[in-house]
């Protein structure tokens, strides 16, 4: 039972915010142990959101979170539209941080699941 004048909807809505915020930690934990930095989480850009930004010694990666129920389901998520707009947005974000230009740039992908480890998939995005 929901409480008076919460509409269904909106519960979902913030169910699925609680859910895309424990997969984007989820996320950031896994780069955290591979080496990365985190510089920013759900960075907006005119562009899109970058869900996470996150760089280590020579490579700066700009990283979409896709959680869902399986792997496959979460990699078959990703769209071309999406890499061509996370590409604008990582462009915009490297124009104000010149220290960048530097490194490698990576389109990647972090899949999460309810249950498991999550998957990164370095350059996910470039190959679309």
């Amino acid at each position: 039972m929901s409480p008076p004048g919460v509409s269904d909807r909106l519960i979902e809505r913030r169910r699925r915010l609680g859910r895309g915020r424990w997969a984007e930690w989820m996320a950031s934990a896994l780069l955290l142990a591979k080496g990365y930095r985190i510089l920013a989480r759900r960075h907006v850009t005119p562009y899109s959101e970058i869900d996470i930004i996150a760089a280590r010694v020579d490579r700066v990666a700009f990283v979409e979170v896709k959680r869902r129920a399986t792997i496959a389901d979460a990699e078959a998520a990703l769209t071309p539209a999406q890499g061509d707009r996370i590409a604008r947005a990582a462009d915009y974000w490297l124009s104000r941080h010149p220290s960048y230009l530097d490194r490698q740039v990576g389109l990647d992908a972090v899949l999460v699941t309810a249950c498991g480890w999550p998957r990164h998939i370095p350059n996910a995005l470039d190959r679309m």
